[in-house]
């Protein structure tokens, strides 16, 4: 995907008669041009830093698109003195990146260096990533990689190991006002828009520099008799989808804010990451699966009732549909999210798995076994069980545990909500066990 101000690769410079878009017209031509990342290109950040070193090092920029990602690689080449290239993961092949090797190598033998920029880095695959591996490492080429997902999953480490991975931040409200304000000087006049109006434009671009000036080239076409209050604008501009790709980073980042909004008691912060997820089409039955796992695994037996809620819940989406479900859903969200939390059963449980696989195939002891044959029975299977509705309190003392390991305890409840209640039971059968068996 092409970014900020970024010029379609291949197409001839515009005639000086042919329109150009507002993006076009307003490219920096220079770093300090360009509006918001000051944390990466300002001074003190590490682009800022590496120019004033003159130690340009491979890149790998990610962040959302529309933030500067193509605009940021095209300038670096000029401050550095670097041919810039510019190719598609999307749409380039083997054979054209063979090309561009043998070309880049060309250049280097005539004293210049190659700014090879991928766009969509992440959509090539291990081999076509490893073959950048060798043409960076002896300097034929800098290779800038922008992506849109996790490097960290999406690329090699091989390639990681050998470029410095930059994160690009969606722009500010404060960014895009002074975005809009370049573009009005462009334009020559003010946009007709009342001040909730200009708000709410900003918002419609959700970070995107370059969503931004498509909605500003098209209110500035309008033909308006005064300023346009919100409703007005909402009419005339279709809002821009939330930036969310249900397999990708967006997803994840989104359903972790959700679980940890549950997590840290904050049903408000829960409710409006539900909204967000369900604004951007997300499945309603994906929400209830981990709704339902957050009640299990982060309120676990501190409160019994909340994994039947939330079942409940589900079960009524199913019945009602969307919208009407989604309602059942939310109610069994503010309920996780105010219920006490205990991950003790969790924890527990995953300690046991451990010890489960560290112990290996020991047997259990031999009086909790049943002895059907005679065999089994010379054995010793079945001797010495205590059956514990003849013991006191109902409660033997038995060992559970195989002969050959120690007694372990996986299971420590929490002094929150029902869970306080099972403390008092865990520890009145421990106090009975260790009189009974010592």
């Amino acid at each position: 995907m092409a970014d900020l101000f970024d010029p379609t690769p291949g197409d001839p410079p515009p005639a000086s008669t042919a329109p150009r878009p507002l993006a076009d017209r307003l490219r920096p031509t220079r770093l300090a041009e360009v509006i918001g990342q000051a944390k990466v290109i300002g001074p003190d950040g590490p682009l800022g830093v590496m120019l004033a070193s003159g130690a340009l090092s491979s890149l790998v920029f990610w962040g959302p698109p529309g933030v500067g990602k193509t605009t940021i690689a095209r300038l670096l080449a000029d401050e550095t003195d670097l041919h810039f290239v510019q190719i598609s993961a999307i749409f380039s092949v083997v054979a054209e990146l063979l090309k561009v090797f043998e070309a880049a190598k060309q250049r280097r033998r005539a004293g210049q260096g190659t700014l090879l920029f991928v766009d969509e880095i992440h959509r090539f695959n291990k081999a076509q990533q490893d073959s950048f591996l060798p043409h960076m490492e002896d300097g034929t080429i800098l290779l800038v990689g922008a992506t849109t997902e996790n490097p960290s999953f999406e690329l090699n480490a091989a390639l990681l190991s050998r470029a410095q991975v930059l994160v690009l931040e969606r722009l500010s409200a404060e960014e895009l006002e002074q975005l809009a304000q370049r573009a009005e000087t462009e334009i020559g006049r003010p946009l007709p828009l009342a001040p909730d109006a200009r708000r709410a434009l900003l918002e419609m671009a959700d970070g995107d520099g370059r969503a931004l000036l498509n909605l500003v080239e098209q209110v500035a076409a309008w033909r308006a008799e005064g300023d346009l209050d919100t409703e007005a604008l909402r009419t005339r501009l279709m809002r821009r989808a939330a930036q969310y790709d249900k397999s990708g980073d967006g997803h994840y980042n989104l359903i972790s804010a959700l679980h940890k909004s549950v997590r840290g008691s904050d049903p408000d912060a829960a409710l409006y990451w539900f909204a967000r997820m369900l604004e951007a089409g997300e499945d309603p039955r994906y929400l209830a699966r981990r709704i339902t796992r957050m009640a299990v695994e982060d309120i676990g037996l501190a409160d019994p009732e909340a994994q039947r809620i939330c079942l409940e819940g589900w079960q009524t989406y199913e019945r009602l549909g969307s919208p009407e479900g989604e309602l059942a859903l939310a109610q069994a969200l503010v309920y996780l999210a105010l219920a006490p939390k205990s991950n003790a059963a969790y924890v527990g449980y995953k300690a046991a798995r451990r010890a489960a696989k560290s112990t290996g195939s020991l047997m259990p002891p031999k009086h909790i076994l049943n002895a059907p044959t005679g065999l089994m029975k010379d054995q010793g299977y079945g001797a010495g069980y205590a059956y514990d509705h003849d013991a006191e309190d109902g409660f033997s003392g038995q060992d559970y545990f195989p002969e050959d390991m120690d007694r372990a305890e996986y299971y420590v409840p929490v002094e929150r909500g029902f869970e306080r209640e099972l403390k008092k039971r865990a520890d009145y059968f421990a106090r009975l066990r260790k009189e009974r068996i010592g």
